[in-house]
């Protein structure tokens, strides 16, 4: 019943603001760059996850922010906290609702394939010259939770160039999920919040909403920018293993208090 019940308080939600982020975005009014942070705010109420921040988020626009990816609920946990747009790939501009949601959120849409490097490299600094923010994930894909995979240091091109006359600021941001119902979440259990290989979206989703209080652990580290490195490929390398570190603090519950700030509700059904 609590899966039910947090399903319709889902739907709910998301019928409420979906109709006016498409007006905001239809005439790209300055509000729609608001709404899709309040939208994942109360979908993290909705489905008890609580957010704890540790360290500083850069509040310099523009900020790429560099983060592991999980799963599909990364996006909401991220979202709710960083004030930006996601880079993902394009098949999930065709997921039912989530690529909606993704187009609203005006995502910048990347292809894996190598010729469109360049290009897509182009339209992201076009979005940060306008000075919005960029999240990505230069995983290139999720996993279990339990460790970083390679980045692909294509990714971090972008960076190479300056940003309206000025070195662009990347902040590495980790995430991991640490307890749920305040019992530390092990090795073996993390995966339950991770979607990877050829799981089932829906199913998964209907055991997120029956799942019980989770705790994200969000770790926001030093800003870097890229004049700190020699390459590229220098800077994604500092990036992973950044990360990495935060990942395991996380894991392993080496991460010291939280900032007082997160988004948090009990589950009522």
């Amino acid at each position: 019943m609590t899966a039910f019940f947090t399903a319709l308080r889902f739907a709910g939600w998301t019928a409420a603001l979906l109709p006016l982020q498409m007006i905001l975005v239809r005439f790209n009014l300055p509000l729609a760059k608001r709404i899709p942070m309040i939208y994942h705010r109360g979908v993290s109420r909705i489905i008890a996850f609580k957010i704890e921040r540790h360290g500083e988020m850069s509040h310099t626009r523009p900020t790429l922010f560099i983060c592991n990816h999980t799963s599909y609920l990364d996006i909401t946990m991220y979202g709710a906290v960083l004030p930006g747009s996601f880079i993902a790939k394009v098949e999930v501009r065709g997921w039912p609702l989530f690529g909606l949601l993704a187009r609203l959120q005006r995502t910048v849409f990347v292809e894996r394939r190598a010729v469109r490097t360049a290009e897509h490299r182009d339209e992201m600094q076009q979005r940060l010259e306008q000075g919005d923010n960029l999240i990505l994930f230069p995983e290139g894909t999720s996993n279990d939770g339990n460790r970083v995979l390679p980045f692909k240091s294509a990714f971090f091109g972008v960076a190479e160039k300056e940003i309206n006359g000025e070195p662009l600021t990347v902040q590495p941001v980790s995430i991991c999920y640490t307890r749920l119902d305040g019992i530390p979440v092990g090795r073996t259990y993390r995966p339950i919040f991770a979607w990877y290989g050829d799981m089932e979206m829906a199913g998964h989703l209907w055991n997120v909403f029956g799942l019980g209080q989770t705790t994200v652990a969000i770790e926001f580290h030093k800003p870097v920018t890229m004049a700190e490195f020699k390459s590229r490929k220098e800077m994604s390398a500092h990036c992973h293993r950044v990360i990495s570190e935060g990942v395991s603090r996380g894991i392993h519950g080496r991460l010291g208090k939280p900032a007082k700030h997160a988004w948090w509700a009990s589950k009522t059904a």
